[in-house]
């Protein structure tokens, strides 16, 4: 039975003993604990940051680890009010001279003038609306039979392929316009009557018979000279394959005026990504020096200071920045051919100016400096940091021993809560036998008081 407090006349306060002993002997077992539990999640955590430092790393890698990412192509037009261009990275440098006859457009066609407007009665049967192979039927009936009912009708036929009726009113009367929503000569708009009381007849408009209909613009395909000989047609204002891997988006027709789109390396882009790459291994130096590092102002530490897998990395990396690529050319080997030079810090830094000239005169080079398999400066790279990255390689490993050794601070911190529970409960035992032993001494003591005192008193008398 646990005592709280003095009893029997005692002055043990056996609760608050026992918690100071339970607490001295139990101090330096949890100390001892937490102390390698902090240095284990130190560890993790900088674990942690190394392995998403160089995830992170390996993400940027990707536009420049394949020669092909430099393959980007950009174009420019000495009139982009005339035509435009793109193309794909197969596309051949050069320049091209276009001249762009007509575009290409949807067909447009006006019915002859009703007089009364929308509300003519036209008449009722089936009328057959094409356009190009694709025709679809509009069913008029006593109560769709009006210019306007007609409209209607056309417009909200489900198999409609994109034929627009409207009404235009003017001077004369009432005109039902048919617009194709397709360009080119084989999307032309026919209409065709049958059944009814033959007064859809009004609105029939087909190659042999064309009187109802006045023509307000024609179905046409675009056309195009290049190099002033091979013509070029296409039934969109888009002309591909005359010029291969190019497209040609024709803005407005200019016969006679030539055009000249020139097709080059996109140099740009290729700047781009070389300054997201020195970016990116910055970031990645500077979280190698935080975990790695030794800040003489603070005297501090970084939680990898000479670890050797961190050195390790880091060693790699330095080494393949700095290794020639022999297979990238004669006239550039190695970054710093290009301009990206390693300062005192271990961060790289990028000389505009050379790295201009580079892309200008060894554009090629430069892309197989970098996306060289095997040996291009991005592509070992790459390969070396998913090694790194892989299952069972030395991160992941460091982690399932960091993750394993919690797990055991974790066993052996409620192990010493076990133990003190039972250390608790023996002393409970033992000073609650010493404080009753001392109570019954206690007791003892006054009443031998008593007796020799009683004693006295009869000798007195």
């Amino acid at each position: 039975m646990a005592t709280t407090g003095p009893v029997g006349g005692s002055t043990i306060d056996v609760q608050s003993l026992v918690s100071q002993l339970v607490a001295a002997e139990r101090r330096p077992l949890d100390d001892q604990v937490k102390r390698a539990t902090s240095r284990v999640t130190t560890q993790i955590s900088a674990t942690s940051a190394l392995l998403g430092a160089l995830s992170t790393f390996q993400t940027s890698l990707n536009s420049l680890r394949t020669t092909t990412a430099f393959s980007t192509r950009s174009t420019s037009s000495t009139d982009t009010n005339i035509l435009t261009a793109s193309a794909t990275s197969s596309a051949v440098p050069g320049r091209y001279d276009v001249v762009v006859d007509r575009l290409a457009s949807a067909q447009q066609i006006s019915s002859n003038a009703f007089a009364q407007g929308g509300t003519h009665v036209v008449g009722t049967g089936t009328l057959t609306v094409s356009l190009g192979s694709t025709s679809f039927n509009v069913n008029v009936d006593g109560a769709s039979n009006t210019l306007a009912g007609i409209r209607d009708a056309i417009n909200a036929a489900s198999d409609n392929p994109g034929v627009t009726a409207t009404l235009i009113n003017a001077a004369d009367g009432a005109h039902l316009v048919l617009t194709s929503s397709k360009t080119g000569a084989s999307n032309p708009i026919q209409v065709t009557q049958s059944g009814g009381d033959g007064g859809l007849a009004q609105l029939e408009y087909t190659n042999l018979d064309q009187a109802n209909y006045t023509q307000l613009r024609a179905a046409q395909d675009a056309r195009v000279f290049v190099a002033g000989t091979y013509e070029a047609t296409s039934s969109t204002n888009v002309i591909e394959g005359v010029i291969e891997d190019v497209s040609l988006n024709l803005v407005s027709a200019s016969p006679g005026t030539t055009v000249s789109i020139d097709v080059s390396f996109d140099k740009n882009a290729a700047k781009e990504k070389v300054n997201a790459f020195v970016a990116a291994y910055n970031t990645l130096r500077g979280m190698l020096g935080r975990l790695g590092g030794y800040d003489a102002a603070s005297k501090s530490a970084g939680p990898m200071l000479g670890d050797a897998l961190l050195s390790g990395i880091d060693a790699e990396i330095r080494r393949t920045l700095s290794t020639p690529v022999q297979a990238a050319g004669t006239a550039i080997q190695t970054l710093a051919d290009i301009g990206v030079t390693t300062q005192k810090d271990g961060t790289l830094k990028v000389d505009a100016t050379r790295l201009d000239s580079a892309l200008a005169n060894n554009f090629d080079s430069v892309a197989r400096l970098f996306g060289t398999e095997d040996t291009g400066v991005a592509a070992r790279l790459y390969d070396q940091i998913s090694a790194r990255l892989a299952d069972g390689a030395g991160i992941d490993l460091r982690n399932e021993s960091l993750q394993a050794e919690q797990r055991s601070l974790q066993k052996r911190a409620d192990d010493i809560n076990v133990r003190m529970q039972t250390v608790q409960q023996a002393y409970l035992k033992q000073f609650t036998a010493l404080d009753t032993l001392l109570s019954t001494l206690s007791s003892t003591s006054a009443f031998l008081s008593q007796q020799i005192e009683a004693l006295s008193n009869m000798n007195r008398q």
